[in-house]
């Protein structure tokens, strides 16, 4: 029986597109603690404007979101063939997953370090390994948190506005239903993460929380849109794999018209 379900198409479809969505999450997590200049990736000067009475302001955005926009696109695609139970699936795996690997990071921050080892990266400019490796995997639990919980949130508010948009406009229009759906869910995403992390967490004031998340939707918005031709690449590539009837059928079983 195993053999017959590992050699069904659509299931070892499903399979390789859960096992990359939750990587593609853990990495954006692990990441995430750096921040880049975007302005200084595509060799510009710092835009230095302002943003509800904040002053200096420019694109410095986390390495996450540089494939956190990968998340929601996998997201329609799953949502268009398997339906809103599979896109809550692979959330909840993604959510416990990423949970278990900042358990294990604490604890292998924890454990007593190797004399040697703490000096072995001397000559390359760090001094300390142990306090580098916490540098690295130790982000502050409100950001944990508030990253985990924005995921969620925007995963169920994408799933949700992705099925209205398509009950409206049946298989037409696939551009507008996945960019809809990522632009809403992008923005509650950038909102509850910064609010839980920063407000609640750091208080921040309101207008700052505003502001970053203001500059960081900006980004992501830009990047769903420039995305979107990617939607029916891999569209295309899964008709090809699958076929047009079984593709067909899984569309319509994933709005419950089956």
């Amino acid at each position: 029986m195993i053999h017959s379900i590992l050699k069904d198409k659509p299931t070892k479809l499903f399979i390789s597109i859960a096992a990359f969505f939750v990587a593609n999450a853990l990495i954006a997590e692990c990441i995430g603690g750096k921040i880049f200049s975007l302005e200084k990736l595509f060799g510009v000067p710092a835009s230095n404007f302002s943003l509800f009475g904040q002053t200096g302001l420019s694109f410095n955005l986390t390495c996450g979101v540089l494939l956190w926009p990968l998340e929601f696109i996998i997201t329609d695609i799953v949502n268009e063939y398997y339906g809103p139970k599979a896109v809550r699936r692979i959330s909840f795996i993604a959510i416990a997953l990423i949970s278990y690997a900042f358990i294990m990071f604490y604890f292998a921050m924890e454990i007593p370090p190797a004399d040697f080892w703490i000096g072995s990266k001397t000559n390359a400019g760090i001094v300390d390994m142990q306090v580098a490796f916490g540098g690295i995997f130790g982000q502050g639990m409100w950001i944990i948190l508030g990253s985990i919980t924005a995921f969620l949130v925007s995963q169920i508010v994408d799933v949700t506005v992705f099925h209205k948009i398509k009950k409206i406009t049946g298989e037409k229009w696939v551009w507008l239903r996945a960019t809809g759906s990522t632009v809403v869910s992008q923005l509650i995403d950038s909102f509850v993460v910064l609010f839980i992390a920063f407000k609640i967490g750091n208080n921040w004031s309101w207008q700052l929380v505003l502001a970053i998340c203001l500059v960081n939707y900006t980004y992501k918005f830009t990047v769903a849109i420039v995305l979107t031709p990617l939607i029916y690449i891999i569209e295309k590539w899964i008709e090809n794999y699958l076929g047009h009837d079984t593709a067909t059928k899984m569309k319509l079983a994933a709005m419950g018209k089956e």
